[in-house]
């Protein structure tokens, strides 16, 4: 197996492969370009951000200053923001539903470090993949933690830090993150 296919699998993989540094290149390269594109040229940030992730909806908007490894593991859906100061480590697969939003500084974390000391001073780590369901909303500072799977409708409180799989329809917060309350959600909304 190549590096690349250890860490997509979630295998042990050297981050300083030649491959892996090209494709982390590739990337900063792209986001040299997004971070320096005008907020209000909304329409050329979309389109780099649908060259950069892996698979978009039609409509998303990502503030400046955005931050990922590769990009291309990235899967986000229909409606999705990202405020300022985001970042996605995604030597994992990142999927993230329908009408998600993250406020400023959200970090989404799905590459680790083995525990044993000796081993991880080799600079070998891995990855686990992170989803989040439809209609999640990520409050600011957060941390999503490697492996972790977030339910629909699930609000994560700001600051909070996100260790373990949380179900849908919850509030959650702390650290580490607990659930808070339970939504119940309105089935016909008039304005």
């Amino acid at each position: 197996m190549t590096e690349l296919e250890k860490m997509l699998s979630g295998n042990l993989y050297f981050p300083s492969d030649k491959q892996l540094t090209a494709l982390r290149k590739q990337c900063r390269q792209q986001l040299d370009i997004l971070n320096s594109t005008c907020q209000t040229q909304h329409k050329q940030r979309s389109q780099l951000l649908k060259r950069l992730f892996g698979s978009t909806g039609k409509r998303l908007y990502v503030e400046s200053s955005f931050k990922c490894d590769y990009g291309q593991n990235i899967h986000v859906g229909e409606s999705f923001y990202a405020n300022f100061n985001c970042v996605i480590l995604d030597a994992a697969k990142v999927t993230i539903g329908d009408n998600c939003m993250l406020a400023p500084q959200v970090g989404i974390y799905t590459a680790t470090h083995p525990i044993d000391p000796v081993q991880r001073a080799t600079g070998i780590e891995f990855a686990k993949p992170i989803t989040l369901g439809d209609n999640c909303w990520v409050g600011g500072m957060a941390v999503i933690n490697p492996g972790v799977t977030l339910g629909n409708n699930v609000v994560v409180a700001s600051g909070a830090v996100v260790t373990k799989s949380f179900p849908d329809n919850v509030v959650i917060g702390g650290n580490p993150a607990k659930i808070i309350k339970q939504i119940e959600p309105q089935r016909d909304v008039e304005n």
